[in-house]
């Protein structure tokens, strides 16, 4: 058996969420491999098992607003389904699906072993009707090394009767692991422009891999010697900036103890060559938020226990009640009532110029104001009301109300309208003698704002 053609292969996409869907779209494309220069004509088959977010795709709207609707109206692009016995069409299977934490901090590897038992289905109808190629399983889902071996694989192999063996045997599948680097809301570095990590099950299937994405990816490709290797690159990317990040976040409060301004100390320090620039803030969010902790729970079940990854989650995971409470500390000093105070929350999202909710720090925040009984608004114009609502329990308005004015107004996340605002539009929405508490760094220092 031989690997499935690279130019005419059909690819099937599994969770089509802000990772999946833009994948989807980059694979679709009838343009030219970026690598030999021949042209590209695949099957794209998009396959998610929320029937509402099938639905909203095919009418041309995407809730993340990764991808435009002329793009998702293109009839000869990609087809969209939940039925597994379509994507049994497939040559190639991508699991782009989530990976969380649950309540004890602890991966939640269930979103992905569905995904691998839907995948077995597929590939289980695929051998009594096609068996033309090795089909390829990748996985692209931020995992702890040794999870796409240790758990996946085996899952495949139960539920399909398929071996992931050498290609040169009958009855078997190869397999890969290339972690997704997509940044929600960054119209700057999209999927073709940042560099693949790929691996594979062995030699011939990691080749295979590896072109495969170096036709779409205009950046490149980097190989890696082996899956484990891949899956450690994708989880210390992220845990790298979270270090960094809690780093600068213990600064702040250090500062805010010296009465010094962290933003202005940071534009000074990074005027050295070799100063690595991060700012403190928020860190929420499905991946930096996340991805430490499938790290930390691995060298765990090693008999490693890690100190200074989890101590720069325990930092960042405690910042939302900090800044709370920071808040109510300069509201004290004005002497304002802060029961009949106004106060206002400007974003809610995990951050800046993207929809999404998940996991975001703001929400500690509110918590801890909630408690001090003020009169909280919270503004985003980048969410879905109702999906808040739902989410959260909050009632979460897209634009600042006109006719009010603010004790205090928090600004949490660095959307693009509320940079833009000019002085008049701020001073139309604060008091006399008002507080502002800018996290983010947006607000004109000619108002005065406490930074962190």
């Amino acid at each position: 058996m031989k690997f499935p053609d690279l130019q005419k292969c059909t690819v099937a996409v599994i969770g089509l969420g802000y990772v999946g869907l833009p994948l989807c779209i980059e694979i679709a494309k009838k343009q030219k491999c970026y690598k030999t220069g021949k042209q590209l004509n695949r099957k794209v088959i998009g396959f998610d098992i929320d029937e509402e977010r099938i639905s909203e795709l095919k009418s041309g709207f995407d809730k993340t607003n990764e991808v435009n609707k002329k793009s998702l109206l293109k009839a000869d692009f990609f087809d969209l389904t939940n039925k597994i016995e379509i994507i049994a069409n497939a040559d190639v299977f991508i699991i782009t699906v989530p990976t969380p934490i649950n309540e004890n901090k602890q991966p939640d590897l269930i979103p992905l072993e569905k995904a691998s038992r839907t995948v077995a289905e597929a590939l289980k109808i695929r051998f009594k009707t096609l068996n033309k190629s090795i089909p390829i399983v990748i996985y692209e889902s931020t995992v702890y090394p040794g999870t796409t071996q240790e758990i996946c694989i085996p899952i495949i192999e139960k539920e399909s009767g398929l071996l992931c063996e050498d290609s040169d045997k009958k009855n078997i599948f190869a397999c890969g692991y290339s972690p997704e680097r997509i940044n929600p809301g960054d119209s700057r570095h999209r999927l073709k422009d940042i560099v693949k990590v790929t691996s594979g099950s062995d030699n011939k299937a990691a080749k295979w891999i590896n072109s495969f994405y170096g036709s779409i990816i205009k950046a490149g490709t980097h190989p890696t010697k082996n899956i484990k290797i891949a899956e450690a690159a994708k989880i210390i990317e992220n845990t790298q900036r979270d270090i960094n990040i809690a780093l600068m976040n213990e600064l702040a409060i250090i500062f805010k103890l010296l009465n010094i301004d962290t933003l202005d100390v940071l534009e000074a320090a990074g005027t050295k060559w070799n100063f690595i620039k991060f700012k403190p803030g928020l860190v929420g969010g499905h991946c930096i938020g996340v991805d430490p902790y499938y790290l930390t729970y691995k060298a765990q079940l090693l008999g490693y226990k890690p100190e200074i990854v989890l101590a720069g989650r325990r930092i960042n995971d405690d910042m939302g009640k900090w800044v709370a409470e920071q808040l109510i500390l300069e509201i004290s000093k004005k002497n304002i009532s802060l029961v009949r105070s106004n106060a206002l929350i400007l974003g809610f999202t995990f951050k800046e110029n993207c929809p999404d909710l998940r996991n975001t720090k703001v929400f500690d925040i509110v918590k801890a104001l909630r408690e001090y009984k003020l009169n909280l608004d919270i503004v985003d114009p980048r969410i879905n009301p109702s999906e808040a609502k739902n989410i959260y329990g909050l009632d979460i308005k897209n634009n600042i109300p006109n006719s009010k004015k603010y004790d205090a107004i928090l600004c949490a996340v660095a959307h693009k309208k509320f940079i833009e605002m000019s002085n008049a539009e701020w001073k139309r929405i604060l008091k006399v003698n008002a507080i502002v508490y800018d996290l983010k760094g947006i607000v004109p220092r000619e108002l005065n704002p406490i930074r962190l």
